[in-house]
């Protein structure tokens, strides 16, 4: 196998790698498998398969809710189908479904949420994972989205959905990217889009959580600042490791959700 530290072949039943001396390389045998699941993750395609899978999944949920009233409410899911989904903030929140930080972010409350979502996320995601690969790359996203909606649940309380939060970390990774390269046109270009962005959110009626959107930025700038680049470092099992346990959590929560929610509306 290839030592995911140093890059060497060795042998998947080494206890240290001989050349850099990384502690169980090979991962009691499961490295190879892990490597083949998380080493080519291409986080951007996942996100938005699984954001339009489970966007459609809440449209099913509540077939009603679908025609709302306006443009920006074309085709969005009801609330009892977000909740049953994961929806953060509110009663969810209340109830000590904490795990709703994660489910949230792949969640979207109408059409034109989840297009310019996922369009920013193509536009964001692809750089951020050619700069810090794919692992590295899918931790960044979660964890800012999930900083975003934890610093949003604890000031404001709303109920709340969308990936916006986990974009925004993904953009304060790219600045410092930008910074640590030195490439001030991109960063400038960055920080532009960053401030025009967050200025929109405080235009009357634009009901942007701009709570989440400042905690998915500061996180995705410490996490970024910590994070080496694909170019300096292979992604070691370390982080392979967090974004398969990250995948697995954000499952269960979903299950948990619809369990917990279904059970609730099956009681009347």
């Amino acid at each position: 196998m290839i030592c995911p530290n140093c890059g060497k072949l060795i042998s998947i039943s080494e206890e240290r790698c001989p050349f850099c001396g990384a502690w169980r390389p090979g991962m009691f045998g499961y490295g190879p498998a892990l490597q083949r699941v998380v080493g080519n993750l291409e986080f951007p395609r996942l996100v938005t398969v699984a954001c339009i899978v489970l966007y459609v999944a809440a449209l099913a949920l509540q077939p009603d809710a679908i025609l709302g009233g306006g443009l920006g409410s074309l085709l969005s899911p009801g609330d009892r189908a977000l909740y049953q989904l994961g929806m953060t903030g509110g009663p969810a929140w209340r109830n000590g479904w904490y795990w709703t930080v994660l489910t949230a972010i792949y969640l979207h409350g109408s059409l034109l949420h989840i297009f310019f979502n996922l369009y920013s996320l193509r536009n964001i995601g692809t750089p951020v994972l050619r700069a810090f690969g794919g692992a590295r790359g899918f931790v960044l996203f979660t964890l800012s989205g999930a900083v975003g909606y934890l610093v949003s649940n604890v000031a404001s309380g709303h109920p709340t959905v969308g990936a916006s939060g986990s974009i925004y970390g993904l953009l304060a990774a790219l600045i410092v990217y930008g910074r640590r390269r030195g490439i001030p046109e991109m960063t400038n270009q960055l920080w532009m889009w960053a401030v025009l962005m967050f200025a929109l959110g405080f235009m009357p009626g634009s009901h942007v959580n701009n709570w989440a959107h400042a905690g998915g930025f500061g996180s995705g700038w410490l996490i970024a600042q910590r994070l080496p680049f694909s170019d300096e470092r292979r992604e070691g099992r370390g982080v392979q490791v967090l974004a398969l346990v990250l995948v697995v959590a954000t499952l269960a929560g979903f299950v948990l959700s619809f369990v917990k929610v279904t059970s609730l509306l099956m009681q009347g």
